[in-house]
C-alpha cells in the first residue's frame, strides 16, 4: 500500500518545531554577542592601537605593545597570582568544613545557615571591603589577638606583615580577598556535598570503614566537581581584583587589577591598559586549564 506524502501544511509544523530550540537560544546568542563578543573585539583592536587621548588612537597593529606590558608589569601578574592563589585555598580549607557541616549536619538549621552564607550580599562590596579596615586597624583586637599569639612575627620574616601593622600589607589583601568570595567556594561545594547519596555513606559504614577512609575514598571524590567549581569562582575574580589592594593594601600591594585600571582612567593609555586585560585572561585561562586537568574532572556543579 502506498504512503501518502506529509501535506505541506504539515510540513510546515514540523519545520517550525525543529525551529523552537534556536529562537529560544536567540536572545542569549545577541546577548552574548553585545555585552561579551564585541566588547572584546574592541579591546582587542584597542590593544595594536598606537596614538594619545589628544591626537585619538589608531589601529596600527603595534603588537609590541604586549611585550612591553608584561616587561614592565609582571612584579604585578606575579603578586596577583599569589594573593588569589593564596585567598583560593584559603577558602577552600575555611568553606569545606562549613559546606560539609551545611550538607551533613545541619538537620533543621540547614537554610538558616545558607542564608548566613549568602548574607554578605546584601551589602555593598565596597562597604565589605571597607569594614575590613576597622578589623585590621592598628592596635585592634584582631591585631592585638595576632601578636599575642606571635602569628605577626611568622608573617613579619614572610614578608606579609609589617612588625606589628596588618593594615596596608599582602596579608590585608588576602584576608579581604578571602573574605568577600568565601561565598563563591562555599555554594558550589554544598551543592556537590549536597547530591551524594547518603546509602554510599551507610555502605562504607557497613564495610567497616572508618571515617576518615569514608571522606576520603566517598565523599571526597564525589565532591570534586564542587571543588572544581569553588576554586574557578573564586580564583578568577580574585586575580583581577582591585577593590582590596586599593582600599587594604599600599603601593607594594598592586594587583594587576589596580594597575589596569590607572592605565585606563588615570594615565589613559588605553593600548596598555586593553593588552594587560588580554594578558591577564590568557594567564587565568592557562591556570585554570592546568587545574581542571589535574583536577581529574570537567564535571562543574
Amino acid at each position: 500500500m502506498a504512503t501518502t506524502a506529509p501535506a505541506p501544511a504539515a510540513r510546515r509544523r514540523s519545520a517550525r518545531r525543529r525551529l523552537v530550540p534556536y529562537w529560544l537560544l536567540l536572545p542569549g546568542v545577541l546577548w552574548l554577542l553585545v555585552f561579551f563578543v564585541l566588547p572584546l573585539v574592541y579591546q582587542a583592536s584597542t590593544s595594536v592601537q598606537t596614538g594619545s587621548l589628544e591626537e585619538g588612537f589608531r589601529v596600527t597593529w603595534h603588537f609590541s605593545t604586549y611585550g612591553e606590558a608584561l616587561r614592565e608589569y609582571h612584579p604585578q601578574f606575579a603578586k596577583s597570582l599569589l594573593y588569589a592563589g593564596t585567598a583560593t585555598l584559603l577558602c577552600l580549607l575555611l568553606g569545606y568544613p562549613l559546606a560539609y557541616l551545611i550538607a551533613f549536619r545541619a538537620g533543621r538549621w540547614r537554610h538558616v545557615l545558607l542564608v548566613l552564607v549568602v548574607a554578605p550580599f546584601f551589602t555593598s562590596f565596597l562597604i565589605r571591603t571597607l569594614a575590613w579596615k576597622t578589623i585590621l586597624a592598628d592596635g585592634g583586637t584582631v591585631v592585638g589577638a595576632l601578636d599575642a599569639l606571635h602569628v605577626l612575627d611568622v608573617t613579619s620574616r614572610l614578608g606579609w606583615t609589617e612588625g606589628d601593622r596588618v593594615l596596608a600589607t599582602p596579608l590585608a589583601v588576602v584576608c579581604g580577598l578571602t573574605y568577600n568570595f568565601l561565598p563563591f567556594m562555599i555554594l558550589p561545594l554544598y551543592t556537590s556535598l549536597e547530591r551524594i547519596d547518603g546509602r554510599l555513606h551507610e555502605a562504607a559504614g557497613d564495610l567497616y570503614a572508618p571515617p576518615a577512609t569514608t571522606f576520603r575514598t566517598v565523599t571526597l571524590p564525589l565532591s570534586m566537581p564542587g571543588v572544581v567549581s569553588g576554586t574557578l569562582l573564586t580564583f578568577i575574580p580574585a586575580s583581577g581584583d582591585y577593590v582590596n589592594a586599593e582600599l587594604l593594601g599600599s603601593t607594594d600591594t598592586k594587583m594587576i587589577g589596580n594597575v589596569i585600571q590607572g592605565q585606563f582612567l588615570r594615565v589613559l593609555d588605553y593600548p596598555t591598559a586593553a593588552a594587560l586585560s588580554f594578558l591577564l585572561m590568557a594567564v587565568v585561562l592557562i591556570v585554570v586549564t592546568v587545574h581542571i586537568r589535574r583536577a581529574g574532572t570537567e564535571d562543574l556543579v
